[in-house]
């Protein structure tokens, strides 16, 4: 009796061991999909293709940021047709679309787009910072055809996107936020992941963040000003800055951007100005005055046409006589 007990529980045992490899293995081989290859979704992809163990499938609008991570990681990384061609052979995939346009141009396209691949057992992360409204229509589309949806705005930019030290701002799905290769791809791409609740939360957040990002940025802006007109030598005001209460990673970043009229883009201007824009509309919709916002919105709409597409710091030109 007692050997019978012995070799039923050694070959339960064994039994559960070989279906964890099984689901191990098999979650490793899963293909991890990525749609949006700008200057957010390039550094996030290489940080993907770099410590995840699943293989890639990417797409862009444009072909050549794809192909160029193509080249870096040919073993790893394959390119889809279409977004619809990512969703179809990747049970999860992340989004990264710069603003609304281009996700209603790329998500809402019922031939080629993300929605039209979509259907159950799709799950579907948007990581873009669009209005939570836009976000909850997203998450109705996609359980309408039998997915899971969870947005995941970020905090941070570009350098942030390659370093692989963004925020991500969650909503929707917790079972999805807790999903183990989703959890794994927020830590290769991300220093932290919060979940705020339903779909539309996580929005909210990186709105009030970009906000209070998009005034500081036009503060600091119009301080350096003042310090020119002035006669003061900004690069020993931008130290006392780095010195004082007010230091912080921007402005340390911005500040002798700013001093030699350089701006490459890390966040564009047009896309700081579109959630100055979103954010006063939540707050419209309380009834709540923001004359801050407001403020530093008219400078960045003052540079929209002519320093769109520079980095967020180019506002320093709405001061400019």
């Amino acid at each position: 009796m007692y050997l019978v007990r012995y070799y039923y529980n050694s070959l339960v045992l064994l039994i559960l061991i070989t279906f964890s490899d099984y689901i191990i293995t098999n979650s490793m081989a899963l293909s991890v999909g990525f749609v949006g290859v700008g200057i957010m979704g390039k550094g996030m992809i290489r940080n993907l293709a770099t410590k995840l163990d699943n293989p890639l499938v990417i797409w862009n609008r444009s072909t050549g940021p794809a192909e160029e991570l193509l080249a870096a990681f040919p073993n790893k990384i394959s390119i889809a047709s279409s977004a619809a061609e990512v969703i179809n052979k990747c049970d999860i995939t992340f989004t990264m679309l710069s603003n609304l346009e281009a996700s209603v141009s790329v998500f809402d396209d019922e031939t080629n787009g993300i929605i039209a691949g979509v259907k159950s057992g799709k799950l579907i992360i948007d990581c873009a910072t669009l209005s939570p409204e836009r976000m909850r229509d997203e998450e109705k589309r996609v359980i309408n055809k039998g997915g899971i949806f969870l947005e995941a705005p970020v905090s941070g930019s570009k350098v942030p996107a390659e370093t692989g030290q963004l925020i991500f701002l969650c909503g929707g799905s917790k079972e999805l936020f807790d999903n183990q290769i989703v959890q794994d791809g927020f830590k290769a791409m991300g220093k932290a992941h919060y979940y705020f609740g339903e779909v539309g939360q996580g929005s909210k957040v990186k709105l009030v963040v970009n906000m209070i990002l998009g005034t500081m940025m036009s503060s600091f802006a119009e301080g350096l000003t003042l310090s020119e007109s002035l006669g003061l030598p900004t690069e020993t005001l931008l130290q006392v800055i780095d010195q004082s209460a007010l230091a912080c990673p921007m402005y340390k970043a911005k500040g002798p951007n700013i001093v030699k009229r350089e701006f490459p883009p890390h966040f564009p201007l047009k896309h700081a100005q579109k959630d100055l824009r979103l954010a006063l509309e939540l707050a419209d919709d309380l009834n709540l005055s923001l004359p801050t916002t407001k403020a530093a919105n008219d400078q960045f709409i003052k540079v929209l046409d002519s320093h769109g597409d520079e980095d967020l710091s180019a506002v320093f030109n709405a001061y400019q006589k």
